[in-house]
């Protein structure tokens, strides 16, 4: 074997570079690399004792970041690796995914992360309640820990407290957290899903299934017309409650409703399909014809709007007026509207008008005028049978609901 003498810095620091790059080696697999360009670039050739071929990895510039020295000391490393049956690159790869787990894998880094690809597929108003919860009822327990130190006895500990409280949010908490980390599991800065190890029930006790809180009987639910069309308060909520009176949707769709969605001229409400509960994108958008009283309320609305500021993308604006105002606003107004008290079947919820309305129009529709399914149109309910369901979601029902909503309008009015 020939042999190689030595590099110097002499050497180095004198050595010009060609038409071609060329290698100055130093023995033992360590050479320099000079490129036309100038730069002098250290790499060590060596044959790999796990895949039994050769392999190439640089070191650095030369003189700075790497000096002579420093190669060596860098070769003399490598050399004691592949002694030992290691790899000298795989090796590198590893530490570097061990530092990068240690300075990113705290429980505050990763639910950064996690947040932001939740974003990416959650509804807005949903994903806020999700980042408000991380911040009011996880983070200030796990806040200062790694996520690979996370123990179950601290969420079996931030669970407990919630539980007592607020049952259906330490069960909310339960299931954002499983997820938050099959993701972290995904990333690698765990080996493990910790709540894989428990049983929900076991830290939980399940809920027994309660229907949403209505009001059927027509005196109280007199009292409550009254009281949301004499509300004094802030003016969109009063529109807020007086629109879901008349036209039951759904307390997400109600809160983000656009202007876009309506058509004042012919008096129809188009929802995207993508924007409701069922979202089959074979189904029709959702269509509901708007009465006498909703069009007077939708253009209060509008003129109120437009007193204050030009016309925003959403009908109802939240304090920031950009954004959608809150579904939790609507309840607590009907909280100070004194409609929360189930003991005396005064309780109502924004979701909960829509029971009201299935529950009255079935109470007042006492010579069957109006079908069964298109009661249950009106409120988006589709045919649980995909079957059936496959042969009906094309048909066009508006012009069998107008008369139903004008008779459920008709009847608020009375009132």
């Amino acid at each position: 074997m020939r042999k190689v003498t030595p590099l110097t810095d002499t050497k180095l620091k004198t050595s010009k570079p060609k038409d071609k790059e060329y290698t100055l080696s130093d023995g033992n697999g360590l050479q320099l690399l000079i490129k036309p360009t100038g730069i002098k670039l250290w790499q060590f050739i060596y044959k790999s004792p796990t895949l039994l071929k050769r392999r190439k990895t640089t070191l650095g510039n030369y003189p700075k970041p790497t000096t002579l020295k420093n190669a060596r000391d860098k070769r003399t490393e490598y050399l004691n690796l592949i002694a030992n049956g290691i790899d000298p690159i795989d090796f590198n790869r590893k530490e570097k995914k061990i530092i990068k787990i240690e300075l990113l894998g705290t429980f505050e880094n990763v639910l950064k992360e996690w947040l932001e690809k939740e974003s990416l597929s959650t509804k807005e108003n949903t994903h806020l309640v999700k980042i408000r919860m991380f911040k009011n009822d996880v983070t200030p327990f796990l806040k200062n820990k790694h996520i690979k130190d996370i123990s179950i006895r601290d969420i079996i500990k931030l669970i407990d407290i919630k539980k007592i409280n607020a049952p259906e949010m330490a069960s909310r908490i339960y299931n954002n957290l499983d997820n938050f980390f099959r993701f972290a599991v995904l990333k690698e800065y765990c080996d493990r899903n910790i709540l894989g190890d428990i049983r929900k029930s076991d830290i939980i006790k399940p809920r027994v299934a309660k229907n949403m809180a209505k009001i059927t009987d027509e005196k109280i639910l007199k009292k409550l017309v009254a009281a949301i069309y004499n509300y004094e308060s802030a003016y969109a909520l009063k529109n807020v409650l007086k629109l879901v009176l008349h036209l039951p949707l759904r307390a997400d769709n109600l809160c983000n409703l656009k202007w876009e969605y309506i058509d004042f001229e012919s008096k129809v409400l188009t929802i995207p399909r993508s924007k409701m509960k069922l979202k089959n994108i074979n189904m029709n958008d959702f269509i509901m014809p708007l009465t006498d009283e909703v069009i007077n309320i939708l253009k209060d609305q509008k003129d109120l709007q437009t007193q204050h500021t030009t016309l925003k993308e959403y009908i109802f604006l939240g304090i920031d007026n950009n954004k959608p105002v809150n579904t939790e606003s609507g309840n607590r107004a009907l909280d100070r509207l004194g409609f929360n008290d189930e003991s005396k079947g005064q309780k109502i919820r924004l979701h909960g008008f829509r029971g009201t309305f299935r529950s009255m129009i079935d109470t007042l529709d006492i010579n069957n005028n109006f079908s069964f399914e298109v009661k249950e149109r009106a409120l988006d309910h589709h045919d649980k049978n995909k079957s059936a369901r496959a042969y009906n979601h094309k048909a066009n029902y508006l012009d069998q609901l107008r008369p139903l909503m004008e008779f459920w309008s008709d009847y608020l009015l009375k009132l």
